[in-house]
């Protein structure tokens, strides 16, 4: 916590560098991006302020084109990059091109040097793993390459399921959308589970996915290890909508109190468990009333309701707006089809947007 004190009292922005190069993964590079560039903090003065500046420094001056076709013009090289707080090495075939390799894994070996942290996205571990630096140390690459690192690189202590793994300052994960997690968990790090939590609102992912990678064709979750035990319980309330969610259930989940809870509670999140777990439960009802769910009841009953009536009120209070109308408005069957907000958003006001469902890895 001392690092993360030091951090947040620095009001510059952090600088994070994504290396670039020909046939990388376009996600690899604007996942992570995307997420760092969404994280904000108060200045103490009122203001919101970019956590991170990010930097995409390709091998030349020259535009790459990755595999998906998408192009990006590097705002560096590696011949004048600038002090990086983070370096983030993409995934991609272009990776394992000998010379691209041969070139990328001697600059990370001279940045890693001034570099606080290092870190490879699915495949990024090919040129990450090359220039020694993991030998020893645990990590993680996409599924799919798996047996071919271990064999490529014996030396390393590879974990296949792992969403993402740290070893002292280097980290790891696996496939392409694993970026976007990695992100999350550096951006938690660095600045805190509130920053962290606003970043994956308003990216509209979960903050934390449970399970390892042999899940990745199934419903992902918002659950990993976590030092924060209120990161830990959101994860659990907002996959569990049905659960009992009293103050006394839910502090002894966070092994508190629950005068201790509730206080702690509060001033995390702004709001009281109860608000907070109404919150929670009618942002997912107004995701499933957009989806079109067959009747307001099985609606009120799946999101952890005691009945339709006492949903309806609910609803209607906090969105001024039945149920019925709403789904009238807002289904599938409609010309609009808003996106309903996840489940942190206290707003009635909050942005209609969709939580994005987890789709397959690629490969």
């Amino acid at each position: 916590m001392a690092g993360f004190v030091c951090i947040l009292h620095s009001m510059t922005p952090l600088r994070i560098g994504l290396l670039g190069y020909e046939q990388a993964n376009a996600l690899d590079i604007a996942g992570p991006a995307e997420a760092f560039a969404s994280a904000f903090r108060d200045n103490g003065k009122g203001k919101l302020e970019r956590c991170y500046e990010v930097t995409v420094i390709g091998l030349t001056r020259r535009s790459f084109a990755t595999e998906s076709g998408i192009v990006f013009q590097p705002t560096a090289t590696i011949e004048n990059a600038p002090k990086l707080d983070t370096l983030i090495v993409p995934g991609g075939c272009g990776l394992r091109v000998a010379e691209t390799n041969r070139k990328v894994s001697a600059w990370i070996l001279e940045k890693a040097k001034a570099t606080r942290r290092v870190a490879s996205v699915c495949t990024g571990l090919y040129g990450l793993a090359a220039t020694g630096l993991l030998d020893g140390r645990r990590v993680t690459t996409h599924w799919r390459w798996s047996a071919d690192a271990a064999q490529r690189f014996p030396k390393l202590k590879l974990e296949s399921n792992a969403l993402f793994v740290k070893d002292g300052q280097f980290y790891t994960s696996a496939g392409v959308t694993a970026g976007i997690d990695l992100a999350l968990a550096l951006i938690e790090e660095d600045f805190g589970s509130k920053v962290a939590l606003g970043a994956a609102r308003e990216m509209v992912v979960y903050l934390k996915r449970s399970g390892g990678q042999e899940q990745y064709s199934e419903p992902l979750q918002f659950q990993m290890n976590s030092g924060d035990r209120f990161a830990e319980l959101v994860a659990w309330m907002t996959n569990n909508p049905t659960k009992e969610m009293s103050v006394e259930s839910l502090a002894r989940r966070a092994s508190l109190s629950p005068r201790q809870f509730f206080r702690r509670f509060k001033e995390h999140f702004g709001s009281s468990p109860a608000t907070f777990v109404e919150t929670l439960r009618l942002n997912e009802a107004r995701r499933r009333l957009s989806a079109g769910e067959p009747s307001i009841e099985s609606v009120a009953e799946s999101v952890g309701f005691n009945g339709a009536d006492s949903f309806r009120r609910a609803f209607e209070r906090r969105f001024r707006v039945t149920p019925s109308k709403y789904r009238r408005s807002f289904g599938l069957s409609s010309k609009r089809q808003p996106n309903p907000p996840s489940p942190w958003t206290g707003s009635a006001v909050a942005s209609e947007r969709h939580r994005r469902k987890p789709s397959r890895q690629k490969t």
